[in-house]
């Protein structure tokens, strides 16, 4: 594989509404517990009559590969309530650290190394979480394909 150039970008988040799922598991068992979660997600908001207004997220709270701990979830146009596993939340307003990624999610770790570095060099400091936006849909979209957009929030102090 070649080494991917990539487009960082620092932008401004405005504080939206999002239904997620959080749960722990290892990174072998990611690609299942998302689609468990999806499963449960997507019926949710039909049945509350709300469309998602961004591509599908996981939020990485603690990268211990062994023991993840992840947000698996929607932003959406407006509030709903919790419902059992699914959690209303918001995801907070700042600025945040961006790139896009193409390629298999099994390389997607170069870019947040990447982006990291780049914030760090130019005086930012992460808040700790890392955000991945699925832009491509993995059903219908070759591997190398894959774009993902990669978004580490900023702190504010």
């Amino acid at each position: 594989m070649t080494q991917q150039e990539f487009q960082f970008e620092v932008t401004t988040w405005d504080a939206r509404p999002t239904v997620f799922i959080r749960t722990r598991c290892p990174i072998e068992q990611l690609p299942t517990k998302i689609g468990e979660a999806y499963g449960q997600i997507m019926p949710y908001l039909a049945q509350q009559g709300v469309e998602p207004v961004e591509p599908p997220y996981v939020a990485y709270h603690d990268p211990d590969m062994s023991n993840l701990d992840v947000e698996i979830g929607q932003v959406i146009a407006q509030a709903v309530p919790s419902q059992g596993d699914i959690q209303a939340g918001t995801l907070p307003a700042g600025q945040a650290a961006a790139c896009i990624y193409k390629g298999a999610y099994d390389g997607i770790s170069a870019a947040h190394d990447a982006l990291a570095g780049w914030a760090k060099a130019q005086g930012h400091t992460s808040s700790g979480v890392a955000y991945e936006f699925y832009i491509s849909d993995p059903g219908d979209t070759p591997p190398q394909d894959l774009l993902t957009r990669v978004v580490h929030p900023l702190s504010s102090g």
